[in-house]
C-alpha cells in the first residue's frame, strides 16, 4: 500500500518535498507531467549512469566501424579510391574517420534510448506506473510507503501531506 499527495503547482510540491525531507520522511518517488528542476537532490535520487552507459555504446560503435571498413575495404574486397592505397588500414584511416563519427554516434544514440526505455519500463504494451491519470497533464504527487517510515502512522502522513498543500491525498 502506499499513499500519494497530488498537487496542482510543481512550486507547492517542491515545498511539500522540503518539509517532508526535513521531517525524516523518505519520499519514494515523485509523479509530474514535465521535469522538475532540484528534485532530485531534495528526495535523493541518485545520478543516472547512462553516460557511462553511452560511452560504452559509444566505443563499441567505434570498434565495429573501425574493424568493419578495415575488412570490407583493406582485405574483404579491397578497391582503389581516389587514388588512396588499399594495402595498409593506417594509410585509409583519415578516410574512415566521418563513417566512424557517424557509426559511433548512431550506436551510442540508440543504445542509449533503448537502455532508458528498458531501465524505466516504458516498452511498448507495458501499463504505466502513474498513480493518477492527472499527473501526466496538468497535477504533480507525492508518493510515500507508510511501513517504510517507521516513526509516523499512516494518519500522521496523511495530514503531513495535507499540510503541505496537497490537493488530493489518497491510498493505491
Amino acid at each position: 500500500m502506499k499513499l500519494y499527495g497530488l498537487y496542482n503547482d510543481d512550486g507547492v510540491l517542491v515545498d511539500g518535498a522540503k518539509t517532508l525531507v526535513s521531517k525524516g520522511i523518505k519520499v519514494n518517488e515523485v509523479y509530474s507531467p514535465f521535469p522538475i528542476h532540484g528534485i532530485e537532490r531534495i528526495i535523493g535520487v541518485r545520478w543516472t549512469r547512462i553516460a557511462i552507459a553511452g560511452f560504452l555504446y559509444g566505443i563499441t560503435g567505434t570498434t565495429l566501424a573501425l574493424f568493419g571498413m578495415s575488412y570490407f575495404m583493406i582485405q574483404d574486397w579491397p578497391m582503389i579510391i581516389g587514388g588512396k592505397p588499399n594495402f595498409a588500414f593506417i594509410l585509409n584511416v583519415p578516410a574512415f574517420i566521418p563513417i566512424t563519427f557517424e557509426f559511433t554516434v548512431l550506436c551510442a544514440a540508440h543504445g542509449m534510448a533503448l537502455t532508458y526505455f528498458i531501465r524505466n519500463w516504458t516498452l511498448p504494451g507495458v501499463k504505466a506506473k502513474n498513480p493518477h491519470p492527472r499527473t501526466t497533464d496538468d497535477h504533480f504527487a507525492i508518493e510515500l510507503v507508510p511501513e517504510d517510515i517507521k516513526d509516523y502512522s499512516k494518519e500522521d502522513l496523511t495530514s503531513l501531506l495535507k499540510e503541505t498543500g496537497t490537493v488530493e491525498v489518497f491510498e493505491k
